[in-house]
């Protein structure tokens, strides 16, 4: 079923078994408002289960660029196209959300990114990546990294 994420009035819709929900619900609303902001795009995210491409798309990226594979149980995925740019997330119930960005445009810009709820422990498998902290009226402290993609998908 689809969720269409509100970031007035935030929900931990989709994520009640992560042991940090409500940091992981505030974390997807700062992503929905960002879309709705800069793209006037409606964020929306789906089970695991009713779309198991994403998530495959997403763990391929990670295999193929630097052999890493997440531990955690995926939760909800969201995939959509918005100016030129192919958008994939994943929301882990550890807290942990991954996007690949990839602009379709030859030479385009193309990267994985990583952020990390507020209250989560750095996930053994990205221990090699140094994170930044940013603050989030809805997400408190998000933590996030990022490599670049190397290989076309």
């Amino acid at each position: 079923m689809t969720y269409t994420v509100d970031f007035v009035n935030v929900s931990t819709v989709g994520l009640e078994s992560s042991p940090v929900a409500d940091a992981l619900a505030g974390l997807r609303a700062n992503e929905a408002r960002y879309y709705k902001n800069k793209y006037d795009h409606t964020f929306t995210t789906e089970s695991v289960d009713d779309d198991p491409t994403t998530l495959a798309y997403i763990t391929r990226v990670l295999k193929d660029e630097r052999d890493i594979v997440i531990a955690s149980r995926p939760l909800e995925v969201s995939s959509f196209e918005v100016a030129g740019i192919r958008m994939a997330y994943v929301f882990y119930e550890s807290g942990l959300s991954i996007n690949v960005m990839y602009e379709l445009a030859d030479g385009g810009k193309r990267a994985v990114g990583f952020k990390l709820s507020d209250g989560m422990d750095v996930p053994e498998e990205l221990g090699a990546f140094k994170f930044a902290r940013q603050k989030s009226k809805l997400a408190g402290t998000i933590r996030g990294s990022y490599f670049v993609i190397k290989n076309e998908y």
